[in-house]
């Protein structure tokens, strides 16, 4: 879902892993991930975090937590309802990160506001 929104809102800025169109699609693994050449690797479910590879590179790191909508139990309202959540804690997100001056910002200071924005609510 991450990747689907900032593809479409990030258009020529931003490329996120090979441009794969969201529907339909089941979130992807990390498997052979750390053999790419990354900028920046934003993780958003704690799975994710926690067994997360080393990248080659010394790409920008951050990790945007949140309640993986997949796990809701309920009804398909709540369901939907928890994926309407996520996809628009991840919009509001995504929006904060393509709003941030990346060229004129130092790495550290890049990386303290990408990780800063997994901290809004």
């Amino acid at each position: 879902m991450a990747e689907a929104l900032l593809n479409w809102k990030g258009r020529e800025r931003f490329h996120a892993e090979y441009n794969v169109p969201w529907h339909g699609h089941a979130p992807r693994g990390i498997d052979g991930l750390e053999r790419e050449s990354w900028d920046c690797v934003v993780t958003v479910c704690d799975r994710a975090k926690e067994s997360c590879p080393i990248f080659p590179g010394q790409p920008i790191m951050a990790h945007w937590g949140m309640p993986d909508p997949a796990d809701v139990a309920g009804d398909e309202a709540k369901k939907r309802k928890a994926f309407e959540a996520a996809f628009l804690l991840l919009s509001r997100r995504i929006d904060l990160l393509l709003a941030l001056p990346i060229g004129k910002l130092e790495r550290l200071a890049l990386e303290a506001r990408v990780r800063a924005i997994g901290r809004q609510p």
